[in-house]
This record gives structure tokens, C-alpha cells and sequence, in this order.
């Protein structure tokens, strides 16, 4: 692999977009909770279960309502002057009544709470994998240009937020609004003219809390993004430990993340309070309201122009209707907190690869048996952060089937910049790289990336055992296939004398492993994987002396009836190559066998004479 030099332009690559770049200016385009209208395409597909949640919503919020009527009847017939000798049936048929509603109100209920419950649970079910089937499909650019660990938080916390509204806060909404509703109305049959004046003193109390909504909204968004941002710092670091640890930075990396947690609590305090403020004022102003109108209407009582129990209907519709709007309030607030978090997740489900299969993709023709013809016509490429510096510039190169071709020169040259456009993780700006005569951006990607097999540097070893971090070159492979790959990588004796052989768990990362025991580990994987190109980045690099040798016999074993591209460092490991194509700058400076470019004398001759004379020479 090239070195840092190489690595750094992709890690530089900002060409996808980042979610939290376009956060500011959504947010000035969206409405209060108009963001959560993205969330119609997940609740659509249960229009049954949420038209059976409705049901049971009406026929609570109608059995709330219908009980202040019942104490009215029990109050006037019961107590009032007209209750006489039936006064006791009439209590005792009330109470009946009574108990009837509520049993109908318990059973509604528990419907209710089942069935939205079973929708929250569903419907974030859904979104998590909506979010991280989009996620896995985003080109590298995107994972160099966004934090894993803002990912991992948009996917945990944010869809957590949106349950809640999804299985609570809507239903809680729809039934305070029924009963909002409900109320007012029957507070109108009850009273028309009490009624018409606490409507007007209630709305006095919109502005306030309008006003004090939009700004728990925005704190809501802020303090998301506060979370988002401690978890991608730890993340980061837990993923970094033994560099952390070995510069002795555990107290400094320690203090930096109580700093972003401190900030990330900060700003949740200031959406407490602001909803803290919130609530006292819509309780203050809604019960101050009621409590003038109950002042009136008690003094209709005693003029005579209202019965008690007609007062006392009033009484608790208004208190039902306070109820409504002092529950409203409250679902607003976590409607605005999920309004942020649907926000955030729309911008990563908006973000689009420029990697992308074809509407109508190319076929590969039949192949040959000894592996994939690979050509490079006029290839100029710069990576999107850098414009103005290009890493490759007019390369042209036809690699034929069969053929081993090693890429040399120093850093910076562009050598890893071509496994990147070969696997289409990048396109060119100008030319085309073309698979078996296809062009392969008419290519699906599967279909492209299914025929490279590839031993990066930096193997990537997944928490699972040895037969499944090897089974992942070829998922459908029998047991007996993948130790026959480990073989031919020398892998299967190391990880015979794990403590359970293949099934040995080899730690987050791999961790267990020495760095040429996980270099084995992805030989084995690319073999199993059996493409007709295989692409070896620096793939003995890791490897002390005896293991080199062993990999290399083998990769000289696997090379057989395919096309294998290899950049190296190390000039032992290519000089039994084909062809030897010497880059920098970006460009092919240089074309041979090692005999005849260590006699052109020029760029690797010196490469050779430097790693030779230092004591570098092949085993």
C-alpha cells in the first residue's frame, strides 16, 4: 500500500455530502414540526393498525366526555330539588352508568395503548433499517467526510425520540384534541355564555405558547446535535485505545469528553427550562382563565339562571378541556424534539452517493480461465478536496488475463488511488477504466466489485470468530472450503492453536492477533473469494520472514489463472511479477521486467539499489 502520503487524499475527500452541513439552512426552510411529514412513508404501510388505534382513541375520548353529563344527571336528580322519593334509583342508576363508561373506557384504553405501542415499536423498527441500509450503501467518500459514531447516534437516540412520538405522543395528541374538542363543544351546550368567555381569555394563551414552542424547537435541535457530537468523540477514542494509551493522553481525552458532555448538558438544561417556562405559563394562564370563569358561573348558581348540576358539568369540561390544552403543551415539546430528530435523519437519508449502478447495467462476457482483462484509458482523477492537485494525470494501461503486474514508486504516486477507481469507490474525471472490454461504470456494482478480490494493508477483522471472518469473502462457502483458504494463506496452523480453533473469537478488531496473523486472515478471505482479479496492497507487509515466505508461496499458488495487480514497497515482494510499472507523480514513468528497469537506471533502479543495499533484498 503507499504510504501516508497516498492515504491522505481520500481521507481529505469531502464529495458527499456531510448530514450536518445542510442542518442551518433546513432549518430555516422548515415549519415548527413540518420536518415530521417525512416520517408518512413509514406510517402508511399500517393504515390498519393505526385506523384500529383511532377507533379505540374515539371510544375512550367519547367515554371521558360522557362521564361530567352523568355527574351532572346525578347531581340535579339525586340532590337538586326535584330529586324527591327517586332520588336513591336515580343515584344508584348513575353509578351504574358510571361504571359501565369506565369499564368501557378501561377496555378502550388498553386497545389504545397495544396498538400504538405496536406501531411505535414497528415503525422505528423500520427507520432503523431504512437509515442503515442507506447508510451501508454510501461510497467511501461518505464515511471519510461524516463521524461513524454521529451515524450511530442519528440511528440510536434520534429513532428513540421518534418512537416515543410515534407509539405515545401522537396518541396522546389525537386524544387531547377529541377531547379538546368534546370539551368545547359540550361546554357550549352547557353554557353558551361562559363558554364564549373562557374561548376568548384561551386565546390569549396561543401567543406565549407559540412563541416560547418555536424556541424549545430550536434548543431541542441543538441539544441533539450535542449528543450526537460526544458520542462520535467516544466513539473515535474507544476505537483508538492503544494509541491513546501509549501517548499517555488518558486524562486529556478524558477531559475532552467531560467538556462535550458538559456542553451537550448545558444545552439540554436550557431546552428544560425553556419548556419548564413553557408549562407553568399554559397551566398559569389556562387554569387562571378557568378559575374566573368557575367565579362566574358560581354566581349564576346562586342567581338561579344555572342549576348545580349543570355548573358542575361545567366544572369538569373545562377541567377536561385545561386537561387537553396542559397535555398538548407537553406533546408539543416532544413533537419538536422528535420534529429535530426527523430532521436530522431525513439530511442521512438525503445524502446520495455519486457511486452509483446503472439504470440498465452491462453484462461481463464470457471469461477466459486465466482471470479478467483490466484496462486504463487516459485516466486523469483528483480527489474533490483537492481540485487543483491531480493524483493520477492521463494514465493509460492494458493489463492482460493471466497477467501479474506490480506498481512501484514513492509516495504519493497514485498507486492506491488506482485500486480505489478499479473497485469504482471513486470515477475519473476524464478516461475510463474498462473490465473484460466493459466500461465499468455500466457496470452494477456488485457486479464489478464481485469479480476484485483485494488484500488491503489495513485488514479489517470483524468480532466473530475465525471461520466467519474468513467466510466473509464468500458467504455460501462450506467449512471444508474455508480451511482450505486458510491454508493456502498459512493461516490454518496459527488459528488451529487458538483455544477453540476456527471458532476461536478473535476480539473487537482483532485485537487477539498479531498484525501478520490478521494479514493471513485477509488472504484467506480474498482466496476464498476466488475472483478473477485480485488486487494485493502491500500484502506481506506485516508478515516477518518465515510467514512471508509461506504467504508468498501461496499468493504465487493463488496469482495462477487470474489477473492479480500488486503494489508493494518492499521490491522483493514484485520482482517475480510480469511486469513492473514504475509511477509518480501520478504518471507511468517507467515499464519492465526488474532486470531491464534495474538496467534503465533510472526511478526504480534507485528504489532497488536503496531497499538492497539496506539489507531489504527477497528471502
Amino acid at each position: 500500500m503507499t504510504t501516508s502520503t497516498d492515504t491522505s487524499n481520500t481521507n481529505n475527500a469531502p464529495a458527499a455530502t456531510s448530514p450536518s452541513d445542510a442542518s442551518t439552512s433546513r432549518e430555516l426552510k422548515k415549519g415548527s414540526l413540518a420536518a415530521l411529514k417525512g416520517l408518512l412513508p413509514f406510517l402508511t404501510p399500517y393504515r390498519k393498525q393505526f385506523f384500529l388505534a383511532g377507533i379505540a382513541l374515539v371510544v375512550a375520548a367519547a367515554s371521558t366526555l360522557a362521564i361530567p353529563a352523568a355527574f351532572k344527571q346525578m347531581i340535579d336528580l339525586g340532590f337538586g330539588g326535584a330529586a324527591g322519593s327517586k332520588s336513591i334509583q336515580h343515584v344508584d342508576l348513575v353509578f351504574l352508568a358510571l361504571f359501565g363508561v369506565a369499564s368501557i373506557l378501561a377496555l378502550a384504553t388498553a386497545a389504545r395503548f397495544y396498538m400504538v405501542s405496536w406501531l411505535g415499536e414497528r415503525v422505528t423498527a423500520d427507520i432503523r433499517s431504512a437509515v442503515y441500509r442507506h447508510v451501508v450503501t454510501q461510497s467511501p467518500e461518505f464515511f471519510e467526510t461524516t463521524q461513524t459514531g454521529e451515524v450511530l447516534s442519528r440511528i440510536t437516540t434520534d429513532t428513540t425520540l421518534i418512537q416515543a412520538v410515534v407509539g405515545t405522543s401522537i396518541s396522546m395528541a389525537l386524544r387531547n384534541v377529541l377531547l379538546f374538542v368534546g370539551g368545547l363543544v359540550m361546554l357550549f351546550v352547557t353554557s353558551p355564555k361562559l363558554s364564549g368567555i373562557i374561548i376568548g381569555l384561551l386565546v390569549l394563551v396561543i401567543v406565549p405558547i407559540v412563541v416560547f414552542g418555536r424556541k424549545v424547537r430550536k434548543l431541542s435541535r441543538d441539544s441533539q446535535d450535542r449528543i450526537a457530537d460526544a458520542s462520535a468523540m467516544a466513539g473515535e477514542i474507544l476505537n483508538a485505545m492503544p494509541t491513546v494509551q501509549a501517548f499517555t493522553h488518558e486524562k486529556i481525552e478524558s477531559s475532552r469528553f467531560g467538556d462535550s458532555v458538559e456542553s451537550a448538558f448545558t444545552t439540554a438544561m436550557r431546552r428544560i427550562r425553556a419548556r419548564a417556562v413553557l408549562t407553568m405559563i399554559a397551566i398559569l394562564l389556562v387554569f387562571g382563565s378557568i378559575v374566573f370563569v368557575l367565579w362566574l358561573g358560581a354566581r349564576a348558581v346562586l342567581e338561579g339562571s344555572m342549576t348545580g348540576g349543570e355548573l358542575g358539568q361545567f366544572i369538569l369540561y373545562a377541567s377536561i378541556l385545561a386537561g387537553a390544552i396542559g397535555a398538548l403543551s407537553e406533546v408539543m415539546g416532544e413533537a419538536q424534539r422528535a420534529a429535530g430528530a426527523t430532521e436530522r435523519l431525513l439530511e442521512l437519508m438525503a445524502v446520495k452517493s455519486e457511486i452509483q449502478s446503472p439504470a440498465s447495467p452491462l453484462a461481463l462476457p464470457p471469461r477466459a480461465a486465466n482471470g479478467a482483462a483490466l484496462s486504463l484509458n487516459d485516466i486523469s482523477f483528483n480527489y474533490p478536496s483537492r481540485p487543483d492537485t491531480p493524483s493520477l494525470s492521463h494514465v493509460s494501461l492494458d493489463i492482460k488475463p493471466g497477467e501479474t503486474v506490480a506498481v512501484v514508486g514513492p509516495s504519493g504516486a497514485g498507486k492506491t488511488t488506482l485500486f480505489q477507481l478499479f473497485l469504482r469507490f471513486y470515477d475519473p474525471q476524464s478516461g475510463n477504466i474498462r473490465l473484460d472490454g466493459v466500461d465499468i461504470k455500466q457496470l452494477d456494482l456488485h457486479t464489478l466489485r464481485d469479480a476484485i478480490g483485494i488484500v488491503p494493508q489495513d485488514t479489517v477483522i470483524f468480532s466473530a470468530d475465525a471461520m466467519e471472518n474468513i467466510r466473509y469473502g464468500r458467504a455460501g462457502a462450506s467449512d471444508a472450503e474455508v480451511i482450505a483458504a486458510a491454508k493456502m494463506a498459512a493461516a490454518h496452523e496459527f488459528i488451529e492453536r487458538l483455544p477453540n480453533g476456527y471458532k476461536s473469537f478473535l476480539g473487537e478488531r482483532g485485537v487477539r492477533l498479531s498484525g501478520g496473523q490478521r494479514q493471513r486472515i485477509a488472504i484467506a478471505r480474498a482466496l476464498l473469494k476466488n475472483p478473477p482479479l485480485l488486487l494485493l496492497d502491500e500484502a506481506t507487509s506485516a508478515l516477518d520472514a518465515e510467514s512471508e515466505r509461506l504467504v508468498q508461496s501461496a499468493l504465487e499458488a493463488a496469482m495462477v489463472g487470474r489477473t492479480t495487480v500488486i503494489i508493494a514497497h518492499r521490491l522483493a515482494t514484485v520482482q517475480r511479477a510480469d511486469r513492473i510499472v514504475v509511477m509518480e507523480d501520478g504518471q507511468i514513468v517507467e515499464t519492465g521486467t526488474h532486470a531491464t528497469l534495474v538496467a534503465l537506471g533510472g526511478i526504480y533502479a534507485n528504489l532497488a539499489a536503496l531497499q538492497f543495499h539496506s539489507g531489504f533484498a527477497a528471502h
